[in-house]
């Protein structure tokens, strides 16, 4: 989806006044519970589902298969730009509503979104508690989550959620997202929670570098020729690639470095091995939940992924054309280090080992 094409000068200035007033954003969701009690009072949202890990890994293709679930409920496009305030402003934007043919979405990679696709959108809560945490050229990673009001303004964000999905779909009842960055709070996540579950794909480590890398150059290009592009990846908190660029840094693993060295495989595949190593450690969580990119197109694999998930697996298995992974490409690893390719490998190995999908 071309932000250049997608947007325009209204939509901006929306976008522009729902990211500069984080406060702002608070105080409707404030006003949204007095003004939508009623409603929100029929909705529970227990058992949520996080989807997370380092981007490239399907957790785009595999939240669009949990969407598809009657239970399951996410935030959308049509949530933008006052994401905090679903309820609010989906009352307000029926009056506009958009639909049109799907598009494919600024990766380029062929994924194809429409205004009624699920999207990444969760970080922005985080961030309108937590901005400090963001203004480093790095993201350290939570120890614990111990804030109780922002806990629990998140549990009440995930029943707005569920609320708003339910009127266009009745079953909804449980939330799921999609947040990338939610790599860097498990399994503290699943402390504060203790009704989630946690979903991380994982993908071969040269193959999922390699495309890391071409994300970043692709971001970086269109950075470089649209500045709303830039600033609406940072209003949403995705500092996944180009000059938004916040790697996660695991165990120090970024200490020593700079951003500037991400134009070259193996800073993507150190980040690789620092991500899956911190996540490999908490592997043994009855709630975190490990899944092979390369298995996860299988049909088999749709049983323990169900079960995993607390879904059925035939509303899953309905939906399992969804599931391609991406063709291997040739990748020129000869600039890599080769203890780092070890490393990644052993690595590798062992996701293996504890996945929910065996072979």
């Amino acid at each position: 989806m071309s932000f250049r094409n997608s947007y325009g000068w209204l939509d901006r200035l929306l976008h522009r006044m729902a990211f500069a007033t984080p406060s702002a954003q608070l105080g409707f969701a404030d006003l949204e519970r007095k003004l939508f009690r009623r409603e929100l009072d029929g909705v529970r949202a227990d058992r949520p589902l996080f989807v997370t890990g380092l981007p490239r890994a399907g957790t785009t293709i595999l939240l669009e298969l949990l969407s598809r679930a009657p239970s399951v409920a996410t935030h959308t496009y049509r949530d933008m730009p006052f994401v905090l305030a679903p309820l609010t402003w989906g009352r307000f934007a029926r009056r506009f509503r958009k639909s049109g043919a799907p598009r494919e979405r600024a990766h380029g990679d062929g994924i194809q979104v429409s205004m009624d696709s699920p999207e990444a959108f969760e970080e922005i809560a985080w961030m309108a508690f937590h901005r400090d945490r963001y203004r480093g050229p790095t993201i350290a990673p939570w120890e614990r989550i111990g804030d109780d009001e922002f806990a629990s303004f998140l549990r009440e964000h995930m029943r707005a959620v569920v609320a708003v999905r339910r009127r266009d779909k009745p079953t909804a009842a449980r939330y799921a997202s999609k947040n990338n960055l939610n790599i860097a709070r498990l399994p503290a996540l699943l402390e504060r929670f203790d009704d989630a579950v946690a979903l991380v794909p994982f993908r071969a480590p040269v193959q999922h570098a390699a495309s890391l890398l071409r994300q970043h150059r692709r971001f970086a290009a269109m950075h470089d020729g649209d500045d709303f592009a830039r600033r609406y990846m940072a209003g949403i908190g995705h500092f996944d690639f180009g000059h938004n660029l916040k790697p996660v840094n695991f165990d120090g693993w970024f200490d020593g470095r700079d951003v500037s060295a991400a134009g070259d495989l193996a800073f993507w595949l150190a980040y690789w091995c620092a991500t899956y190593r911190a996540l490999l450690r908490a592997a043994d969580h009855a709630r975190l939940h490990l899944l092979s990119f390369e298995r996860l197109g299988a049909a088999e694999g749709l049983r323990p992924l169900a079960a995993a998930a607390g879904l059925d697996e035939a509303d899953l298995a309905a939906h399992a054309a969804l599931l391609s992974p991406a063709a291997t490409r040739d990748v020129d690893t000869s600039s890599v280090p080769d203890a780092l390719l070890d490393e990644a490998e052993a690595l590798h190995r062992a996701l293996g080992e504890r996945c929910l999908l065996r072979r």
